[in-house]
């Protein structure tokens, strides 16, 4: 009789058989105490205020196993090594668990062949070069918001977790909220009748800023942090990772609240229109053709603005819902408070945003927020920049991914990076 082979759970993930294969089922038991060579093994690639939230996270989470962390600066190096290290001592089912690697190098991290996924916090600049190699490294993404600095680079990231048969998730972690699910899928029931307008309540964008030089901090590889974006002396504001000013203001490394709160609320008005994998037909900046906000038209005859709302604001002809984090309000009372029924719409419903993309490791589904869902919110976002940078309405159109008559504009679909980065 011949002997079966056993095949790991990481050769099941990473064999050419894995992107079309049946889900891999574990039993409760399995779940709770999963043996060393049972879990997902993790490499955690940016530990700055995200990276670090997330960290905190997974360390304690028994399904994985995080064996290497990545950043520029050696102190957020040693700190997340010691806090991995520290916790897996202290848990005696670690079992062969034999410590926690540092690298100042991505690249260094993905060649290791015993790292299943990586989780990418980076700032955004870097974000499209860093995915894209870990697709072609063959390991599964989850890659912070917003998903990419241009519209290029998203639809390049979409591609490549394509080729490769990646699970990607995209950090816009309100789609596993409960509330924000709630009032797309009203919406989308019809609950307020036929949508006509949807506002959208985020900051600006980002914009140039010119910063002295400071001395370069001991520990940190500046030119890496910059690495494809224009070179600049070192200034801490200008690598800082706060979030109400610091890179994510400045226009070589993100979009500003267009982007990074873009990401998160232009991602569920996305949702709830209906329009996963799509986008408007024209974005008209403020003050342009008799638009007093950002304005963004849809095929279907909605109308998007910049603006007006608590987060999310929905409006029909029956009615509103508006939705927020820790808030969820309808006009009138009664459309929140009748329970949707067998042929209303119901919505990928998470269980949480990372243990989404943990289970759809195992069973190679698209998650909730797959890196497609992803590149079609962050192109809501960017053409809302491009408008606004531009000082003119432009068209475009979504199947094509192209501005249509305006090939000035049309250059904003991407940058130039610095030699020797290129995707």
């Amino acid at each position: 009789m011949t002997t079966p082979t056993r095949v790991s759970r990481r050769r099941f993930l990473t064999g050419a058989a894995a992107v079309a294969a049946a889900p891999y089922v574990l039993s409760a038991r399995a779940w709770g105490r999963m043996a060393a060579s049972e879990r997902i093994t993790l490499g955690m690639i940016g530990i700055g205020n995200m990276g670090s939230g997330h960290l905190n996270n997974l360390v304690n989470n028994r399904e994985v196993q995080i064996l290497a962390v990545c950043d520029v600066r050696r102190n957020k190096r040693d700190e997340a090594q010691k806090k991995v290290e520290e916790a897996y001592a202290a848990d005696k089912t670690a079992g062969t668990y034999k410590g926690c690697d540092t690298y100042n190098e991505y690249e260094a991290l993905l060649a290791r062949a015993d790292i299943d996924a990586v989780l990418i916090a980076v700032p955004d600049h870097w974000h499209a070069l860093v995915a894209i190699a870990a697709c072609r490294a063959g390991k599964d993404v989850y890659c912070e918001k917003p998903l990419s600095l241009t519209i290029r680079e998203a639809w390049a990231m979409v591609a490549a977790a394509r080729q490769y048969g990646r699970v990607f998730q995209t950090g816009s972690q309100q789609r596993s909220d409960g509330n924000f699910r709630l009032a797309c899928e009203l919406v989308r029931s019809g609950r307020i009748g036929k949508l006509q307008t949807v506002h959208v309540g985020i900051g600006g964008p980002s914009g140039e800023k010119y910063l002295p030089e400071e001395p370069v901090p001991d520990g940190m590889d500046w030119d890496r942090w910059l690495g494809p974006s224009p070179w600049y002396p070192y200034n801490g504001e200008r690598c800082s990772g706060d979030f109400s000013g610091g890179w994510r203001l400045i226009r070589e490394y993100s979009g500003g609240m267009m982007t990074d709160w873009g990401a998160h609320h232009f991602d569920i008005a996305q949702w709830g229109m209906g329009m996963d994998g799509s986008g408007p037909a024209e974005v008209i900046p403020p003050d342009v053709a008799d638009a007093r906000t950002l304005t963004y038209k849809y095929a279907s005859g909605v109308v998007m603005y910049h603006g007006g709302a608590n987060g999310v604001l929905f409006t029909g002809t029956d009615g509103k819902i508006e939705v927020n984090r820790g808030y969820f309000k309808t006009w009138p009372d009664s459309i929140g408070q009748e329970p949707l029924g067998p042929n209303d719409v119901h919505l990928y419903e998470s269980p949480g945003h990372d243990q989404d993309w943990l289970n759809c490791i195992r069973s190679r589904q698209r998650p909730i927020c797959d890196v497609g869902i992803g590149a079609s919110s962050v192109t809501v976002c960017h053409l809302g920049n491009i408008a606004w940078w531009l000082g003119r309405a432009i068209k475009w159109d979504p199947a094509r991914q192209q501005i249509v008559g305006d090939e000035l504009a049309a250059r904003w679909l991407d940058r130039p990076k610095r030699a020797p980065w290129r995707l």
